[in-house]
């Protein structure tokens, strides 16, 4: 099996200012408000975690928690669950959650790439459509080996390049190019993977899924709705002028429309993603 990483995990020339990129991907991913959004992939974070098969009892972290889909899930299975994100809305609406649920599940701003956490602290590491974006993916890897007990678990649900978020994700790039950074989808190929963990797992396995998103709203009408509730799509937009929001918004809704198997005026799509298992040794 070739393990190379294609040429398009390799940044562009120039090296960019960190501290200046994930500034700016806090604010992006704090714009909006990211709990519409994950309301639609909550029930995908549930079977998520019943599939890792999570012990009564074990220390998990959930890294990039976001809103608590995966956190959630993961403590009503009996875990002692820590969720960290890097931004701190979703952070406050997840501690509400958990609290609706009567959860006592601790949750912390923190960096994927550079944890808070000693070593070998968990039992199990997860991260759902979460650590993919961050810029440095060899120091992400690094991190999650690290906080993970030898024999522990580490698992990743990440979207693939030719799934129907990385297509979307591609129309976006090309109208609003991305800073000279690994594309987050290089998680979701499986050879790309297998390297980046190579140093510190075993026994990887990589299985491709399907998550139904199904939106009570038209093509157009969920183009609208991620544009006012997903940051990264709203910022995305911000940075256009007229002209190219609209074109933008077109190929947006073409591409929605063309994945689209409801046929009662709403919208429904089967996106991939790579769901990730290895063994920390």
């Amino acid at each position: 099996m070739d393990t190379a990483i294609p040429k398009t995990a390799i940044p562009n020339a120039g090296t960019p200012d960190f501290a200046e990129l994930k500034s700016r991907m806090k604010s992006a991913w704090m714009a909006g408000d990211f709990g519409q959004i994950a309301t639609f992939t909550a029930d995908e974070g549930e079977s998520f975690i019943q599939r890792i098969g999570i012990a009564k009892g074990a220390k998990v972290l959930d890294v990039a928690c976001g809103t608590g889909n995966t956190a959630i899930p993961a403590a009503q299975a009996g875990a002692v669950v820590t969720g960290i994100d890097i931004a701190t809305n979703l952070l406050a609406q997840a501690r509400k959650r958990a609290a609706v649920e009567q959860l006592d599940i601790q949750f912390e701003e923190g960096d994927a790439e550079a944890l808070p956490y000693a070593d070998h602290a968990f039992d199990v590491v997860v991260t759902m459509f979460g650590a993919m974006f961050a810029p440095r993916p060899e120091r992400v890897a690094a991190e999650l080996i690290r906080v993970c007990k030898p024999g522990g678990k580490i698992a990743m649900a990440n979207w693939t390049p030719q799934g129907f978020v990385g297509k979307t994700f591609q129309i976006t790039s090309r109208m609003v190019p991305p800073p000279p950074v690994p594309p987050p989808v290089l998680w979701g190929d499986e050879n790309v993977v297998r390297q980046r963990l190579s140093g510190g797992t075993s026994g990887i396995v990589c299985v491709k899924r399907k998550v139904q998103l199904g939106y009570p709203f038209t093509p157009r009408e969920t183009v609208d709705f991620f544009r006012r509730y997903f940051g990264p799509t709203q910022t995305a937009f911000s940075r256009l002028d007229e002209a190219g929001q609209a074109s933008l918004a077109e190929q947006l809704e073409a591409a929605w429309t063309e994945a689209n198997i409801a046929r009662d005026g709403t919208t429904l799509v089967e996106a991939e993603y790579l769901e990730v298992q290895a063994v920390c040794t």
